[in-house]
């Protein structure tokens, strides 16, 4: 029996016979890896290690992961996002003192031995068998950069991570096999650059340029001899040593990499002594990750611009190609995001919507003829807390909006007149249009199935006031919104023009699906549509027909420069020119004399409708001029506020319309985007106006939207309900006011706990 100490240690003899046990295994081991043909190493248990000479030659170097900076239109940064922040920088632009530190703490004998370091690895073992346990390690820079390689190559993947880095003989000899490979073709400046590029160094920090900025807000090349080794010291164990948490810990580890400095002459022993005196003295700069950083109120859009890079084809045929890609970065993203358009949008919607409201409103500009996004903003702002949220009002939900859009109401109405003009029908098209009546009795759909009306409890609307009653042509028709005019001119078309006209624009349900065949979808608006929606669909009128299709980003660059490709945008035309120049003087109407008079600009032409849906849940607004369209939505995200009796803004509403809250917003949005710039006229096309009756004026309505559609029976409207009558629909007794109101919360919720 083996004889122990006192103290229950082994004896001396005990303990050498072990170190040179130990030693005879670090020999076969050593010798497996000079002499590769002695064939499989044996060295574990089968299957737990490879034969050295089936380990793939060459190590797969992924490109290293660092922030992503998205630009607007002028080079001016929105936003940086990253999965790890790291900036990769050459070795010129390393501090000296820093690379003096790192070699001289984690690997002395850098510049001296290989890929492996024999001396290195008998000191460990005897320094691990005299102590009995693990109580220093062996491995040399060169193989602390593959091992960081294969952490980077699995990326966030807790599995991968782990594989990467558990401690079995398997992962230790590729990890030796390739740091032969590493040393034979880097060098040891290259692989010095690469360590200090691929490290962490805690706090989020990947890399030492990431590391000075986080620790000291300073670059790399910057770097003191005292906070050299204070970075040094950090990367044995990011979190002992975090100088953020535990200064005191921090300096002890510093100290000794001086030291350590020191006894290998790379600075003199009072160099060393003078910076041990010094205390740690952190500028630390906070992470500054993601779009709830970016400037000027475009965090939306800047999460606008990540959904599309993850779901656009053109950045990978995959959905994982396109994360990986994206969560690599070091991309530079220029986009469409005009600084002056964003600054203004953002402006007016502080001016009339408080974060605080217990409505909110959403606004998009689109430029006609190219379809860029240049403004994106609402009144909840992008983030976590109270009166926040992370859902953009703006877009559909496959790119981060709502459940189902917004109903947009009577703005609506100029898909319909553009589709009956289209088909033949004059500007000058004159209907009955009383103060209320039923739906038609049958619309025809594309199907070649009619829509029927319910004979025995019929689909019923009526005008916003008893004055409107006809006859009406078209342009007073539309000038002051009158329901049953629409209604009548469905009946006349058919809905089937109207759908194709609205799949020429890309007009879909915030839940990405067509439109229904029903006639108040495709006459009042009764639907949920997304801004974005409603601006490039306007812009297509403003364009003189042409339909353009919405884009967000300009260029991508990689790290080195070249080029990703970008999705373009698709035009064409969905309308003549003439019919589209029938549109924007109809719409001029609107602005002039109509329900939209408090939103119109008055040193330019411009064109627009509003909308006011059933209970005054959504009010909208969307106009434009002949270079800018915009779509502005003021409303309930959770569609449980009726704007009645409501203070928004700071401004008491008895009831809101979409001339009143939404127009203002438009008109400053528009006012300040378009400052110092220029809009060609329209082309104006004789609407006439012979035959057509003017409604009476009452007293109070003027510049209110005559645009929500009512229903009148015996039906009451139930509280905070959808205020629709029960089986209005057709043979299946389906509603014909679908999107009208929703379930709570279906609408994608409060985001952050606002007051409904």
């Amino acid at each position: 029996m083996a004889k122990k100490r006192s103290g229950g240690g082994l004896t001396g003899t005990q303990q050498a016979a072990k170190f040179l046990g130990v030693s005879v295994l670090a020999g076969a081991v050593l010798a497996g890896i000079a002499l590769p043909a002695a064939g499989a190493l044996g060295l574990a248990a089968k299957g737990t290690v490879e034969g050295f000479d089936e380990i793939p030659a060459n190590l797969k170097t992924p490109p290293l992961s660092q922030r992503t900076t998205i630009l607007d239109n002028k080079g001016g940064t929105i936003a940086q996002v990253y999965s790890r922040d790291r900036t990769v920088v050459p070795l010129a632009d390393i501090s000296p003192y820093m690379q003096k530190a790192i070699v001289a703490i984690e690997d002395g004998r850098f510049y001296e031995h290989g890929a492996i370091d024999l001396k290195g690895v008998l000191r460990a073992m005897n320094k691990n068998a005299t102590s009995g346990g693990v109580a220093q390690g062996a491995s040399t820079l060169t193989q602390q950069y593959v091992k960081n390689v294969f952490v980077e190559e699995a990326g966030d993947d807790p599995d991968k991570v782990a594989e990467a880095t558990q401690q079995t003989i398997g992962r230790k000899v590729k990890e030796l096999k390739y740091a032969i490979q590493v040393e034979e073709e880097l060098g040891k400046k290259k692989i010095l650059e690469n360590y200090l590029n691929i490290t962490f160094f805690g706090q989020q920090a990947y890399g030492i340029e990431a590391a000075a900025k986080r620790y000291f807000s300073k670059s790399a090349k910057d770097l003191t001899l005292d906070e050299s080794a204070m970075l040094a010291g950090i990367v044995q164990s990011p979190s002992r040593y975090d100088p953020v948490n535990d200064a005191q810990e921090a300096k002890k580890r510093r100290n000794t990499v001086l030291q350590r400095m020191a006894d290998m002459k790379d600075i003199s022993q009072g160099e060393a002594d003078k910076a041990k005196e010094v205390p740690i003295k952190l500028s630390v700069s906070k992470p500054k990750n993601g779009c709830i950083t970016a400037v000027d109120g475009a965090g939306f859009f800047c999460d606008y611009v990540r959904e599309v890079f993850l779901s656009d084809p053109v950045f990978g045929k995959t959905k994982e190609e396109r994360a990986k890609l994206w969560n690599q970065g070091g991309l530079t993203v220029q986009t469409t995001l005009d600084p002056q358009s964003q600054k203004a949008t953002q402006a007016s919607i502080k001016e009339h919507v408080y974060q605080k409201d217990s409505v909110a409103t959403a606004v998009t500009l689109v430029q006609p003829g190219s379809g860029k996004i240049l403004a994106m903003g609402q009144s909840k702002p992008y983030g976590f807390g109270d009166n926040e949220t992370q859902i953009n009002f703006s877009v559909n939900r496959q790119m981060g909006g709502s459940n189902f859009g917004f109903p947009v109401g009577s703005t609506f109405k100029p898909f319909l007149a553009a589709a009956a003009i289209e088909g033949g029908k004059p500007p000058t098209q004159q209907y009955p249009s009383p103060y209320e009546m039923d739906y038609p009795a049958s619309v025809q759909t594309c199907s070649g199935k009619p829509w029927v009306n319910d004979t025995k409890n019929p689909a019923h609307l009526e005008n916003e006031n008893e004055n409107e009653s006809g006859p009406y042509a078209l342009k007073d028709a539309m000038a002051k919104s009158v329901n049953t005019y629409f209604v009548q001119m469905l009946g006349d078309i058919g809905m089937c023009p109207v759908s194709q006209m609205t799949d020429k624009l890309n007009v879909r349900q915030g839940n990405g699906d067509k439109l229904p065949m029903l006639p108040s979808a495709l006459t009042l608006g009764s639907t949920g549509i997304s801004p974005l929606t409603m601006a490039s669909a306007y812009a297509a009128f403003a364009n003189r027909g042409t339909y353009c299709s919405p884009i967000a980003i300009e260029s991508i660059k990689k790290p080195d420069g070249s080029a990703v490709p970008v999705p373009k945008s698709s035009c064409s035309q969905a309308m003549s020119q003439t019919t589209a120049d029938s549109i924007n003087t109809l719409l001029r109407g609107v602005i002039d004399s109509g329900t939209g008079t408090e939103a119109g600009l008055k040193d330019r032409d411009n064109a627009g409708k509003t909308g006011t849906t059933d209970a005054r849940k959504n009010a909208w607004f969307v106009g434009y001029t002949s270079n800018l369209s915009a779509a502005v939505w003021v409303g309930s995200p959770s569609q449980r506020v009726e704007m009645n009796n409501i203070t928004i803004g700071g401004q008491f509403q008895e009831q809101v319309y979409g001339g009143q809250v939404p127009g203002p917003i438009w008109r400053d949005a528009m006012t300040g985007a378009l400052q110092g710039q220029d809009s060609a006229p329209f082309v104006r096309v004789d609407i006439g106006d012979g035959g057509q009756k003017a409604a009476d004026p009452v007293a109070g309505t003027a510049g209110t939207n005559n645009d929500k559609s009512k229903n009148k029976g015996k039906h009451k409207p139930k509280p905070g309900g959808d205020n629709k009558p029960p089986n209005r629909g057709g043979p299946s007794g389906g509603s014909p006011f679908p999107g009208i109101s929703f379930p709570p919360g279906v609408i994608g919720g409060d985001g952050g706990g606002w007051p409904q």
